[in-house]
């Protein structure tokens, strides 16, 4: 009998079938031996050796660049304290070859051909010849920045003080710019190679003729520049400033000897006011023959450790004790209100002062002829007479203001 579509087919399962198989067996299913691995292609094993090596060398490498990278820094920026500056010279002919070799000598970089390799990567250097101020222990970009500063436009500032002698004015030079020395400052100043419209002939020492200031020093200047350029200055102040060509000439005397009688009221004043009436002192001792006795003239020749009795007893051209006239050269060198009061000296004390109504007779010309320190500010007393002057300086040896 036909079944009907719409019904599913019956599966009829004799229980007999149930114990047996219809599996049929296979070579593949029985286990045997293994046969042999195939081994792996030479290709293969050379490209595992070459990823290991690559590994080896990139780790090298990276050894050697943190190696070398911490031996350059050490070499560019060295672990040291930094010194003051130090004066360095390039000289004529000098290559950045000679420079990074004596920059190692000296001390100032670690290593002379890093310092050639860090220059050219920083853009090169123009070797300039001059005077350089560098510091040890400093960063290679500051050293290569210092010389790539010129000399001319370096400058260190020095200031000599009023009524420094030619031999103070060097030692402050060298001890400001240690570059400098002080024996080559003096024999500048003192040799004749320079010279003043203000030196007589056949005076070969600037004393008294370089003006105390506070200059610009570059690193381009010598010690003779220096000098050169202090001159220049006094013959401007007092000359084309002052005028004391012209003061000279009304006094009938040299432009020099007013520079003489200017430094030593640079070395006895200590108060702007008593500069010119010390220097109508000066005027009227000359005037009358009388010996200066300006102490300031025996210690500029003379030891200051040499009791001072002693010094004035002691012969010789600057003993104004001893000797009349002005000593044969300035005693230090003055400023522009030393030389503004030798060149325009107080007038004399009217009749009415004080001072002159004691003189003995009424008729004597009253002039200021003495004077004495009075206070502790170096303020001076002045007298017309002995008995006056030695009231004063009985005065002042109370209040100890007398060696």
């Amino acid at each position: 009998m036909a079944r009907r579509p719409s019904e599913p087919a019956v599966v009829v399962i004799d229980e007999r079938d149930l114990g047996r198989s219809d599996w049929v067996p296979d070579e593949w299913d029985e286990v045997g031996e293994v046969p042999a691995v195939e081994p792996l292609r030479r290709q293969n094993r050379i490209v595992k050796w070459v990823m290991w090596l690559a590994l080896v060398l990139v780790t090298v490498l990276i050894i050697v660049a943190g190696y070398v990278g911490w031996w350059y820094l050490d070499r560019v920026r060295p672990d040291g304290e930094l010194t003051d500056p130090i004066a360095f010279t390039v000289v004529e002919g000098d290559s950045v070859e000679t420079l990074a070799v004596r920059l190692e000598l000296e001390g100032f970089v670690d290593d002379a051909s890093v310092f050639q390799w860090y220059v050219e990567r920083k853009g090169g250097l123009e070797v300039t010849p001059g005077f350089y101020q560098i510091r040890q222990g400093d960063h290679m970009g500051n050293v290569l920045a210092r010389l790539r500063t010129p000399p001319d436009q370096t400058y260190q500032r020095v200031t000599f003080p009023e009524g420094f002698t030619i031999e103070q004015m060097a030692d402050r030079l060298a001890e400001e710019i240690p570059r400098l020395d002080r024996d080559a400052f003096v024999e500048a100043a003192t040799s004749g190679t320079i010279e003043s419209r203000f030196a007589p002939e056949g005076e070969s020492s600037l004393e008294g003729l370089l003006f105390p200031d506070t200059y610009q020093v570059s690193n381009a200047d010598n010690e003779a520049q220096v000098v050169e350029r202090m001159s220049a200055l006094m013959e401007r102040v007092a000359n084309d400033q002052e005028e004391i060509e012209v003061g000279a000439y009304v006094k009938g005397r040299s432009a020099y000897d007013l520079m003489i009688i200017a430094s030593m009221i640079e070395k006895e004043a200590k108060l702007d006011e008593d500069r010119a009436k010390i220097a109508r002192v000066i005027y009227n001792r000359l005037e009358l023959g009388m010996p200066l006795q300006i102490d300031a003239t025996l210690y500029y020749e003379g030891d200051r450790d040499t009791p001072f009795p002693v010094l004035r007893q002691t012969p010789g051209p600057y003993n104004s004790y001893l000797n009349t006239g002005l000593p044969p050269t300035p005693i230090a060198n003055p400023g522009r209100a030393s030389i503004r009061a030798a060149i325009n000296p107080a007038p004399d004390p009217p009749p009415g002062d004080p001072i002159c109504q004691e003189l003995a007779d009424p008729t004597q010309d009253c002039r200021y002829l003495f004077y004495v320190l009075a206070n502790e500010q170096g303020g001076h007393a002045f007298a017309a007479t002995g008995e006056q002057h030695q009231a004063n300086v009985d005065r002042a040896a109370e209040l100890g203001l007398l060696d």
